[in-house]
């Protein structure tokens, strides 16, 4: 399961008063001296304070919004840089992640959900605190997807509803909301340029939910250009927006593509329809962003789960270096000076948002998280080509060891070295931690990225199995001590592989996952019907046997090893009726199982809940695992 930690105005596929000085400190971060001495180690590090990489106002730079977990619950807050005040902005049960600044720092705007079901409205609230109220009070409830906030107070906001499909409307202000673009298929709002002329929505309207297009309009939506790169060849490739060039009169548009195989920025002149593709020779992923001048991007280089961060002169076309530690950089910002930001961490080493200043940005305050221990690479030959794994085993330990295989959600996502307090908890209860970037993770090209169509799951669990057979060969991996899980995308993976490779886990642990694929289709939010429509080729109705053969309720019945499962009520992504459906498979056959169902959505954003997760998993995993050399539960 994700740990939240940054400001977000975006739908993912599948995250008061005024108080002066630094963030109350709460249930994250209480306890001290004795009492926090007395935790254990993974414990302090869900507890521990954290903060996300400020975001700041561009027209009022000393005016920043981010995300911390002071209190016990992920909340906003506002940062006056220039005097050093800080607020809480959100106080609400199940917490808030997603928020922005309007370009003049004065209104925060923030998503108001009901108990984490995704589906609300925008509000805001003065910068310098204040009364809530509807941002947009013509607007009903929605998904979010998607938000931009204009120099002159207009409001660009992309919404997601069964009924609409996908909308986009401009809110000019005092004035009502006008729908400048609808579609059945998924879209959303990408950016509105500086001067608040130009408006680009990323859309599939070409029916390829996993490759967007763009489309500029002016903001009574009438057609400016378009840039589609799906046609014209045998496979799609998509485009993503990376933000319009933040000079005043500037038509550039920051573009991501994958004409070479793989994820690269090029500048396109919405105005001419010139497009500069950017020979970065930089191998794996590579993301952009602009400099607050225009004169340069930063890049970001991502390749073998590590980060670097790049300076690319637009008028030289010269590249340099910006020196950043060895690790994972999640989030980054150039300030007007300059100078860049990033919130920085490595698997060993907790995250920490920094300046290339060498200065520490924001501190969370209370005691840190304790370190954990640092990944080791390997690369398994696997049916689909090399699966790149991440492994972390306890310090001094000798195999074989129970070892815990951690899927990651997504599926667009990877694995990296960044730090997590989930298996660094596991490695402190004595198991060895491999996290695999399976076909369908992005990182590795555009190839592997795609590689899932229409045997969803399985090709995944083709990959997870090469590398469960390289730890056992190698002697890390325990065979009758292995435990599968994973959350979301990974837990639909962890429930999967217990029915099609059931000799091979000796414990399942299922967060939030799919289990019954054709009723999360029909319960899910609007947004995910079309990705799942490009992954299998059509709908349930249309290609039932897709379905069936991926679903994990085809295989419940052979089922051997104990399973947990965690699930939301209010989950909009994997809807809890499906999982209760599979959970009732289990029940009328006697498998050992454990169902826990907690009052939030897809995930949780409250500490104590988070630690209660994993306390029980942590525990089914010891009450089901057999000793070493002993015999492994459901018999085998």
């Amino acid at each position: 399961m994700t740990e939240p930690s940054s400001v977000s105005a975006s739908t993912t596929t599948r995250a008061t008063g005024p108080v002066s000085g630094p963030p109350r400190t709460g249930p994250a971060g209480r306890a001290a001296g004795a009492e926090w001495s007395a935790l254990p180690d993974w414990e302090k590090r869900f507890r521990a304070s954290r903060v996300s990489l400020p975001e700041w106002a561009p027209d009022a730079p000393d005016r920043a919004l981010f995300v911390s977990n002071a209190t016990g619950t992920h909340e906003l807050y506002a940062w006056d840089r220039g005097t050093g005040r800080q607020r809480q902005v959100t106080d609400r049960p199940n917490g808030t992640t997603d928020g922005a600044l309007s370009p003049d720092g004065e209104w925060i705007w923030w998503f108001a959900d009901t108990d984490g079901d995704e589906f609300g409205v925008w509000m805001r609230q003065p910068f310098a605190g204040g009364a809530d109220e509807p941002a947009v009070p013509g607007l009903a409830p929605s998904y979010p997807a998607g938000l931009a906030l204009g120099r002159d107070g207009t409001a660009v906001v992309g919404r997601s509803t069964e009924e609409e499909g996908s909308t986009v409307h401009v809110v000019r202000p005092g004035g009502e909301p006008v729908e400048v673009y609808r579609h059945r298929g998924s879209a959303g709002v990408g950016d509105l340029s500086y001067d608040g002329t130009l408006l680009v929505i990323e859309h599939t309207e070409h029916g390829d939910a996993m490759h967007a297009s763009l489309r500029v309009v002016r903001p009574d939506g009438s057609l400016v250009a378009e840039l589609d790169d799906t046609k014209g060849g045998t496979k799609a490739l998509g485009l993503a927006v990376m933000g319009f060039a933040p000079v005043d009169g500037d038509r550039r548009l920051l573009v991501g593509h994958q004409r070479r195989g793989r994820w690269e920025p090029m500048v396109w002149d919405v105005a001419s329809g010139r497009e500069t593709e950017l020979d970065l020779d930089l191998p794996g992923d590579v993301s952009a962003e602009w400099y607050p001048d225009g004169s340069g991007l930063l890049i970001v280089h991502d390749h073998a789960a590590r980060t670097e961060l790049w300076r690319y002169d637009i008028a030289s076309r010269r590249l340099s270096r910006v020196d950043t530690p060895a690790g994972s950089v999640s989030e980054t910002t150039t300030r007007p000076d300059g100078t860049v930001e990033y919130l920085w961490s490595s698997a060993a080493v907790p995250p920490a948002v920094r300046s290339t200043t060498g200065a520490v940005v924001l501190a969370p305050p209370g005691p840190q998280a304790p370190p954990s221990v640092p990944v080791e690479d390997v690369w398994v030959e696997g049916p689909g080509g090399r699966v790149h794994a991440l492994v972390q085993r306890p310090a001094g330990a000798a195999g074989p060891l129970p070892t815990v295989f951690d899927l990651h959600g997504g599926p667009a996502w990877h694995y990296s070295d960044a730090f997590s307090a989930v298996p660094a908890a596991w490695v402190d209860h004595g198991y060895a931690v491999v996290r695999v970037n399976y076909r369908g993770s992005t990182g590795y090209g555009r190839e592997w990225t795609d590689a899932l169509r229409h045997r969803v799951g399985l090709i995944e669990l083709e990959d997870v199995a090469a590398v469960r057979e390289w730890a056992v060969s190698s002697g890390l991996a325990d065979p009758e001590r292995l435990v599968l899980t994973g959350g979301s995308w990974g837990g639909y993976l962890t429930l999967l592989g217990l029915g099609t490779q059931p000799d091979a886990w000796a414990v399942g642990i299922a967060d939030v996952p799919i289990a019954d694929y054709a009723a999360a289709y029909r319960d899910q939010m609007e947004a995910l019907r079309p990705l799942d429509r490009t992954l299998f080729g059509g709908s349930p109705e249309e290609v039932p046997e897709r379905y069936r053969a991926s679903s994990p309720i085809t295989y419940v019945d052979r089922v051997r090893a104990p399973v947990y499962i965690a699930a939301g009520v209010n989950d909009p992504r994997c809807p809890i009726r499906q999982i209760e459906n599979y959970v009732e498979r289990l029940a009328a056959r006697g498998a050992a199982h454990e169902v826990y169902r907690y009052p939030a959505g897809h995930g949780s954003l409250v500490v104590e809940e988070r630690i209660a997760q994993l306390r029980q998993e942590l525990e089914f995993a010891a009450r089901h695992l057999p000793a070493a050399g002993g015999t492994r539960p459901g018999g085998g």
